[in-house]
């Protein structure tokens, strides 16, 4: 027994899901923005790094050096000769001390010294950023060594990095805009692949709830092979429940039809009491024996009701005492008739298994016998390892050929002249087929009924 469920521990699978798969895609996609903004920064500042470079280079191709500076006469880029333009070019000696500066660079100040690294190498250019009134410049130095005058020069160009900051933004607006879109466009798809990746769940308990209503017996749809496992036990529980069922109803007609014959011996006893001050010792041992029998066969048929069709265990049963007893009990039922009954049973044959169920089998044959019979009855029991090969003959008119396989089923009579209620031979044929055996329905030689069973 499960412990009851608070009510806030209730979920949906659907939900659980669209949050996980939500929560994923939120961090993926984070993770992704990071990543592709990082990337991009970089091939930005690589971008910039470049260009200073290349602007470094065409400083250096057309710088020529004069007597206490440098002359520059045409710069190839034109922001070098705009004042204030964003890009700014000098150039300093070993000492430190500026020997030339753009047009551009005019109004701009600059500590060189705190900038350049004087021991750097001829030939090798540094990076970095630095703040001027606010305004964030990128700067590029490259050292050169002027053969001609035997002097080291470097070379310094910045440029302010507010185009790149600008192009950073767009790409994150840009970024953004897109990347909530497709968040959007991805959970809407997500939604739908869940609600349809989840239908069989829907079906499954669509299904279940037809079953409930009665509209159907069982679940039909084929399902993934995920849920297969589940349907098939579902409809296995399903069956056993409903065969659970139909044995408790079914039980109630059993017992009727098996308290029959003792009620009818106890009636005939009673009628043979009438009119007498007091029962007889043989009316009141009779009368005590089909109460017992009465009690037996109540016990067993609830029994069997809830067992099912399992078998039963194996043990040995006399087959001749109890024929013997049936024999007797049903000749005092049909006492008008005077039936001859011959029994065939060896004393040593035995049945291995529960003696009420062949109380409950033989009983009902014998009391189509003695019904159906006109004068005689024939009981043949054989040994067949441990099963049991038994054959009640009457002289009767018999069952005609097309009518066998009716008369086997549950209500099913062909004789309605008779008293009855068509259950004695199907409760012959459930008990006999719990323990793998047959029946089986001929014609004898008396042209009356031959009725066989046989156990295992």
């Amino acid at each position: 027994m499960f412990p009851p469920r608070a009510a806030d521990d209730r979920y949906s699978m659907r939900r659980r899901l669209l949050l996980a798969f939500g929560i994923l895609l939120v961090v993926f996609l984070g993770v992704a923005g990071y990543v592709l903004d990082r990337a991009f920064k970089q091939s930005v500042a690589a971008a910039v790094a470049e260009r200073l470079q290349l602007q470094v280079y065409a400083l250096v191709g057309v710088a020529e050096p004069e007597r206490g500076g440098f002359f520059v006469p045409d710069p190839e880029e034109a922001r070098f000769s705009q004042i204030d333009s964003g890009l700014y070019g000098f150039i300093y000696d070993a000492a430190g001390r500026e020997l030339w500066r753009s047009a551009s660079a005019l109004n701009l100040v600059v500590d060189a010294a705190g900038l350049l690294d004087m021991q750097q190498l001829p030939g090798q250019t540094s990076y970095g950023e630095l703040s001027i009134e606010g305004d964030v410049l990128a700067w590029a130095a490259y050292g050169t060594y002027w053969q001609s005058l035997d002097e080291t020069f470097f070379f310094l160009v910045l440029e302010t990095n507010a185009p790149s900051v600008a192009e950073i933004v767009a790409f994150r607006t840009n970024l953004y805009v897109w990347f909530g879109a497709l968040t959007v466009l991805l959970s809407i798809a997500q939604y739908l692949l869940l609600r349809w990746g989840l239908q069989p769940l829907q079906q499954l308990a669509r299904e279940v709830s037809a079953i409930e209503t009665g509209a159907q017996n069982e679940l039909q749809r084929h399902y993934p092979e995920e849920l297969e496992g589940v349907t098939q036990n579902l409809n296995l529980l399903i069956k056993s429940e409903r065969e659970r069922q139909n044995r408790f109803r079914t039980t109630l007609g059993d017992l009727a039809h098996s308290l029959k014959t003792p009620l009818a011996v106890l009636s005939t006893a009673l009628q043979e009491a009438q009119g007498a001050a007091a029962l007889s010792e043989d009316q009141r041992q009779d009368m005590r024996e089909q109460l017992q029998r009465m009690d037996q066969i109540v016990s067993y048929q609830l029994k069997r009701a809830v067992k099912g069709s399992q078998l039963p265990m194996a043990r040995p049963v006399s087959v001749l005492p109890v024929m013997e007893k049936l024999s007797a009990a049903l000749q005092k039922v049909y006492r008008d008739k005077q039936m001859q009954v011959e029994l065939r049973c060896a004393a040593g044959v035995q049945f291995f298994g529960e003696e009420s169920d062949l109380l409950e089998v033989a009983g009902n044959l014998l009391d189509n016998a003695f019904k159906y019979g006109h004068r005689r009855i024939r009981v043949t029991a054989a040994q067949q390892g441990k099963g049991l090969l038994l054959t009640i003959d009457d002289d009767g008119p018999g069952v005609a050929a097309s009518d066998r396989h009716f008369v086997l089923q549950r209500g099913a009579r062909a004789d309605t002249a008779k008293s009855g209620q068509g259950i004695g031979l199907a409760v012959v044929v459930e008990i006999v087929s719990a323990y793998a055996g047959a029946t089986n329905i001929q014609t004898n030689e008396w042209g009356g009924a031959a009725v066989t069973v046989r156990f295992g």
